[in-house]
């Protein structure tokens, strides 16, 4: 009963806040650098530069990867207690690593990076052959004008009611849930990560079980091996459609061929895998 005792640390609350603060600056950089890219950009460079921007962002896991190995290999209570006094290596079951250390580490980049982003002046000179009206800049522009005409009253109280009501939200969100289009390449998309999510979660565990690695070296291996295909796959995706200057129809082709060829490969997953250990008690006898 002495050895019995119930946790009493509410350090798990810091680490909620965090992440959800971590999400909520992290979240607007992909949409909103997509339409900042889209509306300054060369239409045939687009392509290209989004593919830069998801490369970058597959980069991230794999260098958070790298460095979970690095942290895995200290032990969780550095700095507070003697090296030479731990008896037990990260092979032992026991181990800890130091896992908060790499929040610390990515806390810090994550906010030296920030730093440039308040320099990124509001627009940028749009190119010579663009058409400002087609880019989502020009529209709210243009929007903007006419409802000026129209409607001379005070902005703001417009601003604050249409944030409140909700209206032209719902109205757009039901607008573009209805494109057929968008919505198959959405559940497609959902699809898709769902796999690549539970695949990358789990492989880690599973190298862990099955073949004795340590979390270190489990954590080395999937950012070596796993992370850097799909960033190039992303680039080259890119290249290509910026090369053959592919149209919505030609990028739904293109996309679908590679996604069943993704599919045909990852399906001969079923055909590998090892044994499981023999654990005393549970898969065979004690004798």
């Amino acid at each position: 009963a002495g050895c019995e005792k119930e946790p009493s640390s509410y350090m798990w609350i810091y680490i909620l806040l965090g992440n959800m603060l971590r999400g909520i600056g992290e979240t607007p950089i992909t949409p909103l650098g997509i339409s900042y890219l889209d509306d300054f950009a060369k239409e045939e460079n687009v392509p290209v530069y989004v593919a830069c921007l998801h490369t970058i962002a597959m980069l991230g896991p794999m260098f958070g990867f790298l460095l979970g190995s690095l942290c895995a290999k200290l032990y969780v209570d550095i700095g507070f207690v003697d090296p030479g006094s731990i008896t037990i290596t990260p092979q032992d079951s026991r181990w800890v690593g130091a896992w908060w250390l790499g929040f610390l580490i990515g806390g810090a980049t994550n906010f030296l990076s920030a730093i440039p982003f308040c320099f990124l002046p509001k627009s940028l000179k749009k190119p010579e052959e663009a058409n400002n009206e087609k880019t989502s800049c020009g529209l709210l522009e243009k929007k903007g004008a006419t409802r000026k005409k129209l409607t001379p009253e005070n902005p703001k109280s417009r601003k604050w009611s249409v944030m409140l009501k909700g209206k032209y939200f719902c109205m757009s969100l039901k607008k573009v849930l209805s494109n057929r289009m968008y919505f198959t390449f959405l559940c497609c998309s959902l699809l898709q990560f769902s796999g690549f999510i539970g695949f990358l979660t789990y492989k880690p565990k599973y190298m862990e079980q099955q073949y004795g690695q340590s979390t270190s070296k489990s954590n080395l291996l999937i950012g070596i091996t796993s992370l850097p295909p799909v960033g190039i796959g992303i680039f080259l995706g890119g290249f290509i459609m910026k090369k053959y200057k592919m149209g919505i129809i030609g990028a739904t082709k293109f996309s679908f061929t590679m996604s069943f060829l993704a599919y045909a490969i990852s399906f001969l997953h079923f055909f590998v895998g090892c044994e499981n250990y023999a654990v005393a008690g549970m898969t065979v006898s004690y004798e």
